[in-house]
């Protein structure tokens, strides 16, 4: 089903037109009305896909139009404008994007060679002429052309090369600034007010069309936020789920229906105009349901928001788009020992690792804490969770709620687990102490042994789950151990250890690696 926009209503402008003499062609505006707003596709990746309704009044043969109303950040080479019933044939013959508009400095550059009046500070007036207005352009194609244009445009106008600088003649004297506040005449016929799309359209047939325009721009993004709340006592969770949408485009929409995209959408960076295909599925929009409908689109997952909504230029808006009580979730206690220096030890080879008698014998005495749920029907949730940040509290005696941690998640699919860490206990301490290293480079073997103590300062027990890299050698084998463990992957292995209230627990082993 083809989404249905309203249209909006615009005026002509003169400074957007030029006339041609070679052809006959009709100059029209862009003209819409705002009964239900433009759509809105936004990714969480920096970015949005703009769709908009536009009514033309189109003559047989060639015709230009004119779209003051896009945003500070369009990619001209996203563009598309159809019909969307199919119904009529719309070839573009030229497209033209122009984002510079007017300034004081831009006015100044349009001047330049002219006498204008300035008010100087006592407010009376000075005539100068322009020499040069020190209006540097091309900024936006700083990320375009690279390293090399940025280099050659900064040394244009830095201030030794003095090309930033405006010069304006007063009384037969040049200045090195401007004399006072510059009263322009005019408005030059070329400027622009807005960032300005222009299209030169060959249409096959005269009359009306409700043309569909889509672009993609950046200044766009969302992100999740997860509020879960623990009771006084015991680990079910509440959590509300809010989706926060920041809108820097430069543009403001009125009565938007919006979409979420989550997923890690391939999208080409480095540029500040980069193309962007859509395709006419993206183009359609679902019905809306409330409170906001979430459904599978092609190798992501589309959250649709129920009510349209007003987002204005420079405004962050939340909405609320999950809620679930009763989840049950338990505290997992880790602790890494093992303390690498990382500033000495960063970027060593495998051999010097190997080889070196102090490696991974300074200890860690920090246990994380972790927060473990399932994203699963049973456990009253069970949807696709994008990925954004959680944050933790549980009620005090009081009633009030004290903030425990936070951590982010990545896109989490239904029935999946979410486990992040929220800080380190308090109550729970780790000793990881070297007991044993002997090393024979002549039989290629060594023999290293650890033990480790756990000291539970708490009113409960606990269990920690110890982990622990052999970061040695691939090759390896556990001679000796005092309690079972799990070989996670190829260097690592996990021992979970219970541990009384205020009571200490230890745990040894020793590993034999080859080479």
């Amino acid at each position: 089903m083809k989404p249905q926009w309203p249209f909006w209503a615009g005026i002509p402008s003169n400074h957007y037109m030029k006339i041609l003499t070679s052809i006959p062609i009709v100059c029209l505006a862009a003209q819409a009305a705002f009964a239900a707003g433009p759509a809105l596709t936004i990714y969480n990746q920096n970015f949005a896909v703009v769709r908009d309704s536009i009514r033309l009044n189109l003559k047989k043969g060639v015709n230009e139009v004119s779209y003051s109303d896009a945003t500070m950040h369009l990619e001209p080479d996203s563009v598309v404008l159809r019909d969307p019933t199919g119904k009529r044939a719309l070839q573009i013959l030229e497209q033209n994007y122009r984002a510079d508009p007017i300034s004081q400095a831009l006015l100044l550059n349009y001047y330049e060679g002219k006498t204008i009046e300035f008010e100087g500070q006592s407010k009376e007036i000075i005539r100068g002429k322009i020499v040069r207005s020190g209006y540097v352009p091309h900024q936006q194609a700083f990320g375009l052309y690279g390293a090399e244009y940025y280099q050659s445009q900064m040394a244009y106008a830095s201030p030794d090369s003095g090309a930033g600088q405006p010069i304006i003649e007063v009384n037969g004297k040049l200045m090195f600034r401007l004399p006072g506040e510059p009263l322009f005449p005019a408005l030059p016929d070329e400027s622009i007010l807005k960032p300005a799309l222009t299209w030169q359209l060959n249409a096959d047939q005269a009359g009306p069309l409700d043309a569909e325009l889509s672009y993609v721009t950046g200044g766009m993004r969302w992100q999740a936020d997860y509020n879960l709340v623990a009771p006084e006592q015991g680990d079910t969770l509440d959590l509300v789920g809010w989706v926060t949408i920041d809108n820097q485009t430069g543009k403001s929409f009125n009565r938007a229906k919006i979409k979420l995209m989550a997923g890690d959408v391939n999208k080409i960076v480095g540029r500040p105009r980069g193309a962007f295909a859509l395709n006419d599925a993206e183009l359609s929009a679902p019905a809306i349901q409330p409170p906001v409908t979430e459904k599978a689109f092609d190798e992501y997952h589309l959250y649709t928001l129920e009510r349209a909504t007003t987002l204005l230029d420079r405004e962050t808006k939340q909405v609320e788009f999950v809620q679930a009580d009763g989840i049950k979730s338990r505290p997992v206690y880790v602790y890494d020992g093992a303390k690498n220096d990382y500033n000495r030890y960063g970027g060593w080879n495998p051999e010097s690792i190997r080889d070196d008698r102090d490696y991974g014998t300074q200890s860690n005495p920090k246990v994380w804490v972790m927060r473990e749920f399932m994203n699963s029907r049973s456990n009253h949730l069970g949807m696709p969770l994008p990925k954004g940040r959680l944050r933790f509290y549980r009620r005090d005696a009081d009633g009030q709620m004290e903030f425990t941690g936070e951590n982010t998640i990545d896109h989490t699919p239904r029935d999946e687990r979410v486990r992040v860490t929220t800080g380190n206990a308090f109550d729970l301490v780790g000793e990881r102490r070297r007991t044993n290293h002997h090393m024979d480079n002549t039989r290629k073997e060594l023999d290293e042994s650890f033990a480790i103590k756990l000291r539970n300062h708490k009113q409960e027990a606990v269990e920690i789950r110890v982990v622990e890299h052999l970061y040695r050698w691939p090759a390896w084998d556990i001679t000796d151990k005092s309690a079972p463990f799990l070989k996670t992957d190829a260097q690592t292995i996990e021992f979970l250890v219970p541990v009384k209230p205020d009571a200490e627990q230890t745990v040894t082993y020793t590993v034999h690696y080859t080479w």
